[in-house]
């Protein structure tokens, strides 16, 4: 619930303390911002726009992909490693529906959580995701939200990386996780659907644009195999890079050419970064 993370918020007009009033957020400049009816606050700036934001029918696809456990291997380990830093207060940075937070806070009993994303549509299901997170909306590539050290952990989950909003709002010893998906991810299907292949350096890239702000602290690779329909497999993709890249109708007639399910090679990296000073 937003009543157990406003503490940590700041106003995104003029970055004064943010408290509850009424069905909404005060700051004491007067800025206001109410709190919809399914729990989550529109945090985003009167100028910006959600951009490519998540639909309503994609966000309900991924929820539903997501709770078929096909990505529970990254889910439960990213829970397991963030627990054993007991984190107190825990920022999902493009949470989507709130998924891999609700995992991490079910290992991590003390802690609460606050999902983070651009879509209100994702917002509103994030804000149910669990009985010790809030929601809000706001832009990964703008000033966060929140207080200057606000958080002890951060997750980011096949999502944008703002590494200098990350570095203010994490407290000193704060530490991020990171999953992204490996050059394996998909195998054949890349070649097979015309997807775009993950860059081999995807992950030497990413160190890169951390440097400065963050060091690597520990690094797992994380390999298994789903089972999928034809219809997840459109999900999937959708879910990845190359979602404005192959159109649908393409997607559907390749598709049609493999088995209907046919196994699908996931591979990701969950990489611990520390703050630096």
């Amino acid at each position: 619930m937003l009543a157990d993370v406003v503490q940590y918020l700041v106003c995104p007009v003029c970055g004064a303390d943010l408290e509850l009033a009424d069905r909404g957020l005060l700051c004491p400049g007067g800025h206001t911002f109410d709190i919809a009816r399914q729990g989550y606050a529109n945090l985003l700036p009167g100028n910006a726009r959600p951009g490519t934001a998540d639909t309503p029918e994609m966000v309900r696809a991924r929820d539903e992909f997501l709770r078929a456990g096909h990505f529970a291997i990254p889910a439960d380990r990213l829970a397991w490693s963030v627990s054993r830093a007991r984190p107190s207060f825990v920022l999902d940075a493009g949470a989507g529906t709130g998924h891999y937070l609700s995992r991490t806070l079910d290992r991590s009993p003390d802690a609460v959580g606050l999902a983070l994303d651009i879509s209100k549509h994702a917002a509103r299901r994030a804000a149910k995701a669990h009985p010790r997170a809030g929601a809000v909306v706001a832009d990964l590539w703008r000033p966060l939200p929140l207080r200057n050290g606000a958080a002890d952990t951060v997750i980011n989950v096949f999502a944008p990386r703002n590494a200098a909003e990350f570095h203010r709002v994490l407290s000193d010893d704060g530490l991020l996780f990171t999953v992204t998906p490996s050059p394996r991810h998909l195998g054949p299907l890349v070649e097979s659907l015309g997807l775009l292949s993950i860059d081999k350096r995807k992950t030497e890239r990413t160190d890169a644009a951390l440097a400065g702000y963050f060091k690597l602290d520990s690094r797992q690779e994380l390999e298994t195999e789903a089972v999928l329909t034809h219809e997840e497999i459109v999900t999937l993709v959708g879910m990845g890079p190359s979602a404005h890249h192959v159109p649908a109708e393409q997607l559907q007639e390749r598709l049609v050419r493999l088995p209907d399910p046919l196994p699908a090679p996931l591979s990701f990296v969950l990489s611990t970064y520390r703050r630096l000073e």
